[in-house]
């Protein structure tokens, strides 16, 4: 994964970092605005975020607490990206049932995985230089009886008992077992051990973790009553109708290329829907507010454009797979709909691209184009697509099948050996593959 290095801002000066959070609407919640504004402006702040390995990948809700920690950094302030090889083991308690808990290898290689992606992102040199922390680090030598006695004596069983992960699961069948209650002590403990080791005064992850993010301000308030500390916390972001964001007919939208191509990743990005693409622009690109206002625009005047999902759906491809990934599917998408050659995109694109339509896989031969039509579903009946040949509104290749019902195609229409695009009218796709030999 490569991080594109070209942004349309600047970094923000360090006492103006919350004004450009809150116009971005990044911040749900914090503990004391004014401290913590007052704390930003008054120099460098040391800030920590957490990702659990419970996946071999982060997903693009991952990605807002990524790209804040990006926009801290750039203001002057100093990162701690923690990938929780202790915590991944456990899992933080999700709503409805327990985790599967992973082996300590799985784990293990999940950190790893997770640490390539967050680094790309962050500047490891300089004055306010990332730093990657493991919270296996100070857990692995610690006995159930030290546990016991330094940690676990600074919390309240009722106050647990109240956080939203935890009564929700209490109030389920499925009931909630010690190892998942006992997560909030260990996100709680890495906030305490970041403060003692790296002088670490905030914590910011996003709104569903709030209980967790004051557990750990709790902690250091009884243990270290002299350190003052912040917690932040940035929206889930939803779609229009309120439901959950970053999902898929084909499940969530991953970082790694090999769980979502980066053909997929931009076309979820360029689906997005006109009521949230101004929200999406500000929390997942680097955009002013000048050049967000003129997409915006663009969409409440000219929605059928879609200037602002491709500039969207551009960018957070760059960042995420790089600028010649981006360009590959981009050009890849113009290409789909006769807008580019189809044998100038490299195979592995044209590919991931064509894996998303409607597919037919036939043997390697000749084939009439209304057997093609009806074996990838984009005509009911043999007797529908003779209508739609006979109307001009069938494709082969992004050229009009001009031969009537006697068309065929054969390898010799091949793309990349391999593919034939077919089109019915202006927008419904469908892939064959000709496989054999």
């Amino acid at each position: 994964m490569t991080v594109s290095t070209e942004e349309s801002v600047t970094s923000t000066p360090a006492a103006n970092v919350w004004d450009e959070l809150s116009w971005r609407n990044l911040i749900s919640m914090s503990t004391d605005e004014a401290a913590l504004r007052k704390t930003f402006g008054a120099g460098p702040v040391t800030y920590y975020c957490g990702f659990d390995p419970t996946a071999p990948s982060l997903h693009i809700g991952n990605l807002v607490q990524v790209l804040t920690m990006r926009r801290l950094q750039q203001a002057g302030h100093r990162p701690l990206a923690l990938v929780g090889g202790a915590t991944g083991l456990i899992g933080d308690p999700r709503p409805t049932a327990e985790r599967v808990l992973n082996s300590p290898e799985v784990v293990a290689s999940w950190v790893d995985k997770l640490r390539g992606q967050i680094e790309p992102f962050l500047e490891f040199d300089g004055p306010n230089a990332a730093t990657m922390v493991n919270n296996l680090d100070w857990t692995s030598g610690l006995s159930a009886i030290d546990f016991l006695r330094d940690v676990g004596k600074n919390f309240r069983v009722g106050k647990m008992l109240a956080k939203d992960a935890v009564s929700a699961r209490l109030n389920s069948e499925a009931g909630i077992s010690y190892t998942e209650f006992s997560y909030q002590i260990l996100q709680a403990m890495d906030f305490l051990e970041l403060n003692r080791q790296h002088g670490c005064v905030l914590q910011i992850g996003g709104s569903d973790q709030w209980g967790n993010l004051t557990a750990g301000i709790d902690l250091i308030h009884r243990v270290r009553p002299e350190q003052a500390v912040h917690a932040l916390a940035t929206p889930l972001i939803t779609k229009a109708d309120g439901s959950k964001f970053g999902k898929s007919e084909s499940g969530a939208i991953w970082l790694d290329p090999t769980m979502t191509s980066p053909y997929a990743f931009f076309q979820f990005w360029l689906n997005a829907e006109d009521a949230k693409i101004v929200d999406y622009l500000k929390v997942f690109t680097f955009r002013t507010a000048e050049e967000i206002a003129d997409l915006a625009e663009s969409a409440a005047t000219r929605p059928q454009a879609r200037e602002a999902q491709r500039a969207l759906a551009r960018d957070v491809t760059a960042l995420v797979h790089g600028e010649l990934a981006a360009t590959r599917v981009e050009d890849a998408s113009k290409a789909l709909f006769g807008g580019g050659e189809l044998s100038g995109l490299d195979a592995g694109t044209l590919g991931d691209a064509l894996a998303e339509l409607p597919k037919a896989q036939l043997g390697r031969g000749e084939h009439s184009v209304i057997d093609l039509l009806v074996a990838t579903g984009l005509s009911n009946s043999k007797s529908a697509a003779r209508r739609t040949l006979g109307e001009g509104g069938a494709y082969v290749n992004n050229e009009k099948v001009t031969g009537g019902e006697s068309a065929t195609v054969s390898t010799a229409d091949l793309v990349h050996d391999r593919w034939i695009l077919l089109r019915r009218g202006r927008r419904q796709l469908a892939a064959v593959e000709l496989v054999g030999e």
